[in-house]
């Protein structure tokens, strides 16, 4: 596959994530930000190798031959975010779009490699799960804090916005994967939090609590 191709199979899963029964052409336009032209083209493209199964109107899915490729490259791009945080030090806000670069390396013996040399991990700095080289996912029940019950301790394992800017936030307020945290309050007005994190009292709203996963 070429690297556009690549891109269009890993939006596609991810988007299958919340649409299984088929994802609409223009979410992947608007993931990609590209015309929605040019994804009924490439999707065309796509069939024709048999990795995308597609019907004009009716959406487009993963075939088994896509799906699987596709998660080798979620899997490059994951296990390359694990390498560049524990191994080279960058924050988690910073490896996103390296990784982005980085998950187009062909060589599976590399991939192979660099997952034993990290110790085979199940999850990446963002707590989102690493497919292993079968294309098997590892999962764990978890829940966002904004479904917290009061006075019960929980662990922060997840975040779902990975965006720079939530990842800097969090880093200002000491939230990090591990972390524990116990819900004190829940405003009934608007949902605000507060939490209690490193033996001290925050204040979280209902965006943020809709952002973090915890179990």
């Amino acid at each position: 596959m070429t690297t556009s191709e690549e891109n269009y199979i890993k939006v596609i899963y991810h988007l299958s994530l919340v649409s299984p029964k088929g994802v609409n052409t223009n979410a992947i336009a608007g993931m990609l930000e590209t015309k929605a032209s040019s994804v009924t083209d490439m999707l065309k493209k796509l069939s024709e190798k048999e990795l995308v199964a597609y019907q004009k109107y009716q959406g487009v899915t993963l075939t088994e031959k896509g799906f699987l490729s596709a998660k080798m490259i979620v899997r490059k791009h994951r296990l390359w975010e694990v390498f560049l945080v524990e191994k080279l030090q960058f924050s988690w806000d910073e490896v996103h779009e390296i990784a982005e670069e980085l998950e187009h390396i062909k060589s599976e013996s590399l991939i192979d490699k660099l997952d034993e040399f990290l110790g085979f991990p199940d999850f990446d700095p963002h707590g989102d799960p690493i497919p292993n080289r079968r294309g098997e996912i590892k999962k764990i029940s978890k829940l966002l804090l904004s479904e917290a019950e009061l006075n019960k301790e929980y662990q922060c394992i997840g975040v779902k916005d990975s965006s720079s800017d939530f990842l800097k936030y969090l880093d200002k307020q000491k939230i990090a994967l591990g972390s524990l945290l116990i819900v004190k309050e829940k405003e009934s007005f608007d949902d605000t939090l507060t939490v209690e994190i490193n033996s001290k009292e925050i204040t979280l709203s209902n965006k943020i609590a809709n952002n973090l996963y915890v179990h």
